[in-house]
């Protein structure tokens, strides 16, 4: 579905840095970490809109750089940017473009508008940013793509409709020919859905790993401070307070904590939260050194 490998990208005085994963057929990618880690840049070079500077990337087992329309013809996206005319209805839209994408169907665009609430005669000036999102992803659905790429939808979205994004989203990958790419720094649903999780930080890949395999990766653990001195260069980052500490900690199923220490499995905004304190030294003073 997709293969990376060691991809760079500079943009002013941001670098894309060394990006490697793949992800199969069947599945949701989750890409988190917080805004301006790199996120858009790295779906646009998906999508073809930059080329890599450096590296290889196969979309669909197609070069984006040299199969430029086979490529694009075969994704769907939900993008931040206004990039649909403002002045035309919804459903001219979907029109307008659709005649690029050889598996458009206007009657899945009117299925999927009215699942979502939408009018396909509104003018797509007048609607709402959560409203043009999901015009997005229902003309997106509607040429029969082989992956979706989604920038930051969720975070326009209410509540109720966030449910039945997942729900449809799950529903496309459900033969297993298809796959999604999610991009957002919102992390509580992918808890939920997604099947991988990459973050980046700062321009680079922290992680690209299964969810069952990152649950498996880490520990928060509470307790005094001295106790947690104890597990030594298992400890990543460090937060202290009046009353203890709270580390978090590279984990391994042959490791033993001191039952006085509260131990628990972290979300995925806890793993993004404790990775930048990482990232910026937050351990131990003179006991341990990033690694």
């Amino acid at each position: 579905m997709l293969q990376l490998e060691h991809v760079e990208k500079r943009l002013g005085n941001f670098k894309l840095s060394d990006i490697t994963f793949e992800l199969p057929k069947g599945y949701i990618l989750g890409l988190i970490g917080k805004n301006g880690a790199g996120k858009t840049t790295l779906l646009h070079l998906l999508m073809g809109l930059y080329t890599a500077d450096a590296g290889k990337i196969r979309v669909l087992g197609d070069d984006p750089k040299t199969q430029e329309v086979r490529v694009k013809r075969r994704i769907g996206w939900v993008l931040s940017e206004d990039l649909f005319g403002a002045g035309q209805t919804l459903g001219g839209n979907a029109d307008m473009y659709g005649k690029y994408y050889p598996e458009y169907s206007r009657a899945k665009f009117l299925e999927y508008c009215y699942r979502f609430g939408l009018s396909p005669k509104r003018l797509l000036g007048k609607c709402s940013k959560g409203e043009k999102l999901k015009f997005q992803f229902a003309f997106a659905l509607s040429h029969a793509p082989k992956l979706l790429l989604l920038d930051e939808p969720t975070a326009s979205f209410d509540p109720e409709f966030r449910d039945e994004f997942f729900k449809v989203i799950t529903e496309f990958i459900s033969d297993g020919e298809r796959g999604v790419v999610l991009a957002t720094h919102l992390t509580a649903d992918l808890d939920r859905y997604a099947d991988y999780v990459a973050m980046l930080e700062q321009g680079k890949l922290v992680f690209c790993m299964e969810r069952c395999e990152l649950a498996d990766a880490y520990r928060i653990v509470s307790g005094e401070e001295y106790k947690l001195r104890l597990l030594g260069d298992k400890v990543l980052s460090v937060e202290s307070g009046k009353y203890g500490a709270k580390a978090f900690v590279k984990h391994s199923r042959r490791m033993a904590y001191d039952t006085a220490l509260c131990v628990s499995v972290p979300t995925l905004e806890e793993i993004m939260f404790y990775h930048a304190m990482w990232q910026n030294g937050a351990g131990f003073t003179g006991n341990l050194r990033k690694g």
